[in-house]
């Protein structure tokens, strides 16, 4: 099983601590991350996924330093879906999703192997993006053009996902399934981080809500207890109130105390 792991990690932009002592261990469940915004939520997935060197601590890759695997190893290993991902060249879906085969040798001047093509495929069904395939990504929707970046985070077929806001813009039918693709990832043995501004869809999706809050870790554990109104109403300054469905805790944001 693949652990990712911060270990007392210090994040800093110019002279502002963004991140200060962080101590997380992701394995294979679903962990939301959620709080406020600057609560320091993408600049922790972007040091996960190793693009940002820490100012202290370290990310480990099953006990090893993350550093330490090669950048082919690293992205074979660690799949990540930056907050509203861009695409710059008109692309065919099928050709921004085979980007997720990179890492394992595809070249798009050349006709996919069986195994990379495969992969794309099912990529593509996942996300329910397979007519898309032949459109260029400048004629898709942003909603449309969302599922097939998650699509190309699928196709690499990691044995980690860290997604950062991926239904930010998808209608609410999408948003429920990206979620629940998630959640295949982390029943095939991923290790799956994901950045939500929707606490109901942490509370509903997540095995494990991590809230973050002036650069801390203030909870950590399962949404009931993490997104619990104690918790969250001082992360968030907003008194919640509370409504279960189906044995759901929902949190529901009630009214400001600004």
């Amino acid at each position: 099983m693949t652990t990712l792991a911060a270990r007392g990690l210090v994040c800093r932009h110019g002279p502002r601590t963004v991140l200060s002592a962080i101590d997380l261990a992701f394995t294979a469940e679903v962990t939301a991350l959620v709080g406020p915004n600057g609560s320091g939520k993408t600049t922790l997935m972007r040091h996960l996924a190793g693009l940002d060197r820490a100012a202290a601590g370290r990310v480990e890759f099953d006990g090893r330093p993350l550093e330490s695997l090669g950048a082919g190893q690293r992205a074979r290993a660690i799949a990540y879906l930056p907050q509203a991902a861009s695409v710059y060249w008109p692309l065919s879906g099928a050709d921004l999703v085979a980007l997720g085969r990179v890492p394992h040798g595809a070249d798009l001047g050349r006709p996919l192997s069986p195994v990379d093509a495969g992969a794309v495929r099912r990529a593509l069904e996942r996300v329910d993006g397979v007519a898309f395939a032949d459109r260029t990504v400048d004629t898709l929707s942003q909603g449309e053009r969302a599922r097939l970046m998650m699509a190309r985070l699928l196709a690499t077929e990691a044995s980690v996902v860290l997604a950062d806001e991926p239904v930010a813009s998808l209608d609410p039918a999408y948003a429920l399934e990206a979620m629940a693709v998630l959640r295949s990832e982390a029943a095939r043995g991923a290790s799956v981080v994901v950045v939500l501004h929707d606490l109901g869809l942490a509370a509903r999706f997540a095995d494990r809500v991590v809230v973050l809050a002036d650069g801390k870790s203030v909870a950590d554990g399962p949404p009931a207890h993490a997104l619990d109104p104690g918790v969250i109403d001082a992360a968030y300054g907003v008194d919640f109130r509370t409504v279960t469905i189906d044995g759901v805790v929902q949190p529901i944001a009630w009214s400001s105390r600004q």
